[in-house]
């Protein structure tokens, strides 16, 4: 598993993990609030100088992380001009850039840790109705840091099956991608399993 804290330190890594999801959601309900192309592309230029500021290798690691969008941003533009409606698409696939570009700035400039402590504080209340938070925040870590790694073996699939056949990928990784998802689950359990699961020390 990898981290997606970006390995450039900026300003933005010494700001307060809720400052920083809390400007994230306010960010995210005013562009979803703007019906304007116009404004959504100004606050998509916004965003990528947002990304240009701390130098070329923190602009060419987040640009990395977004890859995986573009192939949403092409079924969307396409679909919207098939039905006749260019100015909605490029409403919607702005916005969507906007918005998950912003999310991978946070994710970018705060630990995981730091991320797990907020979402530990939001569900302290929680605990006193049984809700088990120790698996909470070990689901969501565990979501967040292999994202990543799922989406970069797809993408080596898809490289390995360019490079022994004419025909593109499409539907026929979808099948050794599972089984290599099932596989890093099921070393994962082991891991857990070997710590004692969940009812493991809390000082481990």
């Amino acid at each position: 598993m990898i981290s997606l804290t970006s390995p450039v330190k900026t300003r933005a890594h010494g700001w307060p993990a809720g400052a920083k999801l809390l400007a994230l959601c306010v960010a995210s309900v005013v562009l979803f609030a703007l019906p304007f192309w116009q404004v959504q592309l100004v606050a998509a230029l916004a965003v990528a100088a947002l990304y240009a500021l701390p130098g070329r290798i923190f602009l060419r690691y987040g640009r990395r992380r977004l890859w995986p969008l573009w192939p949403f941003v092409g079924l969307l533009l396409a679909w919207h001009l098939f039905i006749g409606a260019p100015r909605e698409g490029a409403v919607i696939v702005l916005r969507m850039l906007s918005a998950v570009a912003l999310a991978n700035l946070v994710t970018m400039t705060t630990t995981l840790e730091s991320m797990m402590g907020v979402v530990k504080r939001l569900l302290r209340p929680f605990a006193r109705l049984g809700v088990n938070l120790r698996k909470i925040e070990l689901a969501a870590a565990m979501v967040i840091r292999f994202t990543p790694v799922l989406a970069e073996k797809g993408a080596a699939l898809a490289m390995a099956w360019r490079a022994r056949a004419r025909r593109r990928a499409s539907w026929r990784v979808i099948l050794p991608f599972l089984v290599l998802a099932l596989d890093d689950a099921d070393y994962v359990a082991e891991a857990l399993r070997a710590r004692g699961g969940f009812g493991m020390d809390e000082s481990k």
